[in-house]
Order: C-alpha cells, then sequence, then structure tokens
C-alpha cells in the first residue's frame, strides 16, 4: 500500500513555495520558485499573475523531484497566497493587468475618502483609518484611476482566487480572504452592499466570487490542464485556501482562544482567536470564521519587518557576504554574533520600524522610518539591533493593546524568517515578557495548506483533529529575561512616544519625496 500524502502551497511575497507532507507533518519534499515585484512608482508594488503560474508549476515539480513520490500518492492539495492582492481578470481568468500587491499603497486617497464615511462596516478597521492595503481601496483606485480597465474586468480575484480559478476552473471566494480584507461578514449576510454603494462600488458585485467557502472544503479537482502542467493527476482532490499568514495559524496548531500567532517574513502578523466579537480602535477585527468555524480573529500587524532587516543587509553588509561563505554562515549569522554583546537599547538609539509605513495600531501609509540618537560611537551591529527592537517594540504596542481589550498574552507562538535568529526572538521576548514557541516546522503556511488538503483528501474530519496529528513544537522554549525586560521599558516607552511626536514631519517629508518623484518622471516621458 502506497504512502498517502498531501501538498501545501503557499504563494508569499517573494515566492512560492510547494511542500509535500504525509498525515502525520513530516515534510519529504520542498519546491521553491521566485517571481519579481514590481515598483512603478513609491509606494507603488505590483506582480505578474503569469509568473505565479510559472512558479507554482516549477515548484510542483522541484518537490515532486525532490521527494520521488508517485503523483497517485497525493491524496489532496491546498494553498495560500498574500491577500489583497487585486487581480482584475477577463470571463476565462486572463489578467487584464499586473497585480496590486498587497503591500501596494497607491490609493491612499481612496482609503482616506473610505475612512471619512465613518461607515459601521469600518468596525473591522478599529472604527478608524482603513489602510490602503485593502482590497475595497485598491478597487476603487483601479475604478477611479483605470476605468477602461475596472469596466472590462468580468471578474476581481484576490491571488487564492486566482490561483484556485487555475486549478479547478472554479471561481470561488475563501472565507478567509473575503472576511479577512473585503468586510464580509456571513453572519450578517453577506458582503455590506449599502457600503460598497456609498463609495462608488454599486457595480462590483458582479465580478466577486458568489461562492465563498470554508478553510478545507473540497470544492472541485485539478482540471486536465492543470493537472498536465504540474504533472499531477487529473482530478485530485483541491481544499479551499485563503490567505498566507492564516493558513500559517493553522500551521501553528492555534484552533482554540487563548494562543496568540506571530507570523513573520516581509512584515509582521500578530493573531489570536476569540470568541467575543471585539471591534476597538487600533485594533483589526473580529473577523467571524476566518479561520476555525465559530471563533473570531483578531489582527495587528507591521508593514516592514523583515523586509527592513533585509534592506539593512542588501545595502550596507556587502562587505559580508565573501566572510559568510568562507565560514558557511549567513551575513545575518555574522550580524547576530557583533549585535548579541550590545546591551539592551543599543546604547542609546531607537529606530522606529515604518521603512513601508504603519499597519497597525496608527494605520499610516505616509510615515517612515527614523533613526534617533546616533553617535560616532554606534557602529553598524548597534544599527542592525536597534533596528531588531524597533520591530519588537512595535510588536509590544500591538500586543499592549490586545492586553488593553481583554485578550490576555502570555504566550506565543512564532514561524518565519524572525525563528532563524534566536536573538531577534530573544529580543521579543524580553520586551514584551512573554513566552515564545517555535514550530519543528518552520514552513507553518505550507503546513497549514497541507492540513486542510488533508481534510479535503478526506484523511481527517476537521482542521482541530488534522493539527493535533500534523503539527509539533520544539521542546527548547524562547523564555523572557526579566532584567532585560526592566531594561527595555524606557526604550519602548521613547518608542511609543515617537510617532505622536514626529509622525506629521515624516509624513509631509513622505508627501514631498513622492511629488517630486512623480514630477522627476513625467520630465522623462515628456
Amino acid at each position: 500500500m502506497k504512502k498517502e500524502l498531501v501538498i501545501g502551497i503557499d504563494a508569499g511575497t517573494e515566492s512560492v513555495r510547494v511542500g509535500i507532507y504525509d498525515l502525520y507533518g513530516n515534510q519529504v519534499g520542498l519546491g521553491v520558485t521566485g517571481y519579481k515585484t514590481y515598483h512603478p512608482q513609491p509606494g507603488w508594488a505590483e506582480q505578474d499573475p503569469n509568473e505565479w503560474w510559472l512558479a507554482l508549476v516549477s515548484s510542483v515539480k522541484k518537490a515532486m523531484n525532490q521527494s520521488r513520490v508517485n503523483k497517485d500518492q497525493i491524496i489532496g492539495l491546498s494553498l495560500d497566497t498574500t491577500c489583497a492582492t487585486i487581480v482584475p481578470c477577463k470571463e476565462d481568468g486572463t489578467p487584464l493587468r499586473r497585480a496590486l500587491l498587497w503591500m501596494d499603497l497607491r490609493s491612499q486617497k481612496e482609503a482616506q475618502f473610505i475612512s471619512s464615511t465613518k461607515d459601521e462596516a469600518l468596525k473591522y478597521n478599529g472604527y478608524g483609518k482603513v489602510s490602503p492595503e485593502w482590497m475595497v481601496c485598491k478597487a476603487l483606485w483601479l475604478k477611479r484611476n483605470e476605468p477602461h480597465i475596472y469596466e472590462s474586468a468580468n471578474k476581481i480575484m484576490d491571488f487564492s482566487d486566482w490561483y484556485t480559478y487555475r486549478l479547478t476552473g472554479r471561481y470561488t471566494g475563501s472565507i478567509s480572504t473575503t472576511t479577512y480584507r473585503w468586510h464580509y461578514n456571513r453572519e450578517e449576510g453577506d458582503v455590506p452592499k449599502s457600503f460598497y454603494e456609498s463609495i462608488g462600488l454599486g457595480d462590483i458585485f458582479e465580478k466577486l466570487p458568489q461562492d465563498i467557502c470554508a478553510l478545507g472544503e473540497h470544492i472541485g479537482g485539478l482540471t486536465q490542464k492543470a493537472a498536465k502542467e504540474l504533472g499531477l493527476r487529473i482530478g485530485t482532490p483541491v481544499a479551499q485556501g485563503g490567505v498566507d499568514a492564516l493558513n500559517g495559524i493553522i500551521g501553528l496548531g492555534i484552533t482554540q482562544p487563548g494562543k496568540l500567532a506571530l507570523i513573520t517574513g516581509s512584515s509582521h502578523n500578530i493573531y489570536t482567536l476569540t470568541t467575543k466579537p471585539i471591534h476597538a480602535k487600533e485594533i483589526l477585527g473580529a473577523f467571524p470564521d476566518a479561520v476555525i468555524p465559530g471563533l473570531r480573529l483578531v489582527e495587528a500587524g507591521q508593514s516592514s519587518s523583515g523586509s527592513t532587516i533585509k534592506w539593512f543587509r542588501t545595502n550596507f553588509c556587502k562587505d559580508l557576504e565573501m566572510l559568510a561563505n568562507n565560514k558557511n554562515m549567513s551575513v545575518y549569522d555574522l550580524l547576530n554574533q557583533e549585535a548579541i554583546n550590545i546591551p539592551p537599547g543599543s546604547e542609546g538609539l531607537v529606530v522606529l520600524d515604518y521603512w513601508q509605513g504603519n499597519r497597525s495600531p496608527h494605520v499610516d501609509p505616509n510615515v517612515r522610518g527614523l533613526i534617533s540618537g546616533l553617535s560616532l560611537k554606534h557602529s553598524r551591529a548597534h544599527i542592525y539591533r536597534a533596528v531588531m527592537e524597533a520591530i519588537s517594540y512595535g510588536t509590544d504596542c500591538n500586543i499592549r493593546n490586545f492586553r488593553n481589550n481583554g485578550i490576555n498574552v502570555t504566550e506565543v507562538y512564532a514561524a518565519g524568517g524572525a525563528t532563524n535568529s534566536n536573538l531577534f526572538l530573544q529580543i521579543h521576548a524580553d520586551v514584551s515578557n512573554v513566552t515564545i514557541n517555535v514550530p519543528e516546522d518552520n514552513q507553518v503556511a505550507c503546513l497549514g495548506s497541507a492540513i486542510l488538503a488533508s481534510v479535503a483528501g478526506g484523511a481527517y474530519k476537521n482542521i482541530k483533529e488534522a493539527t493535533a496529528n500534523m503539527v509539533r513544537f520544539k521542546e527548547e522554549r524562547i523564555e523572557p529575561n526579566k532584567e532585560n525586560h526592566e531594561k527595555y521599558q524606557l526604550y519602548a516607552e521613547q518608542y511609543r512616544k515617537a510617532y505622536p511626536q514626529f509622525h506629521e514631519w515624516i509624513g509631509e517629508n513622505t508627501k514631498i519625496n513622492q511629488n517630486q518623484s512623480i514630477s522627476i518622471q513625467k520630465e522623462i516621458l515628456v
């Protein structure tokens, strides 16, 4: 009897990862293929869906070749993607333009307009400002600025919808993506049509998916065309997938209240589940049924975390690359070795980690990063550590908001790039005074998608049963250092005070730079 396996697809900001797993959560194959992000203007970010598909085909084949398994062993597959990545398409799924990536901030005017309506639907936005990252802002931008594209689009898809359509030929919406970023609420009867009509999107409903499916729901099998391209069996069950970070929650085994998920990568995503319909300022949600039926998701996040650290390494650490290669280490390992000996607070440095704006608690796309307190004593390692500390202060701000709204947080389950650095995790633990748990398989989004696939494939009856069998954690946990926690409080307070003091000045500089960039581009075109 052949061993039954499932495929988990994780399409993130920079690449698509395809993991092949057995029914106990053991990874037997992995394929990774990157795709390009285009930045036509500052704050804009686009990707080509055709490159997504080619990358998926490549990653599936890499994973299958590495694992040396037979396609008949695959009993199901599912997926996750970046969310609020908008794709206007023809009826057959052909994209009409490059996709607006989740981090695209061009719809700032639309976001401000939507925020000004004070509609009850904005309770999911903390009764505050709507981020231009959200789908409704991007859709309105398309209608206002590219009306020919908007009007020609038979369908407006999220990234996960587009993948699902290419795999199965069925146009569905995920309960996670629609609830999470479209203001959909099954309890209150679908999307709030009066809200959409009030902002000028009353004609969008015929373009949106009508079939909203739960995570793990069997929505169809691989079409003949998709199966041939991927090298898989025709009719292989496909489970409804959704948001990368939300599938990561499942891959962390979080299926009930009381645990906090910290999903790290280009950005930080912070989540917990609750039974309460919490709607509060500076917190996103609570989103009903977005992960587990009957439970609500509460969210906070930071727009640039891992991407800021990558920016630092790319621009200021070229000289370390050869040394790292000679020592068979990464550049980050070398930086960590230097930064670990620097005391908490980086000897007076306070950084604002707003390289790509702030998602929460401030919801400010115009604010940018700031390094304060520099002296001739400070080295590259000081700044590197200060950036990590700033990201940790930002995470702590969001955890504080959770606690202030009755969501007790004492233990964190972390995954993603940050877990490759014990120093980075220790700083998080020390700043927020929390214990951090790390999974054995750090590809939690891939694993979460594989868990959904196992449900659609009939191996488990529901997500909770599947996670109980497929998720495991390392024995060693990251415990907070009480002494360091006390030292960090002064710096964390300075961090919290910095935004109210400097955001208008920083934001004004951002607008000046954007206007100058646009002016220069126009001159070049002329």
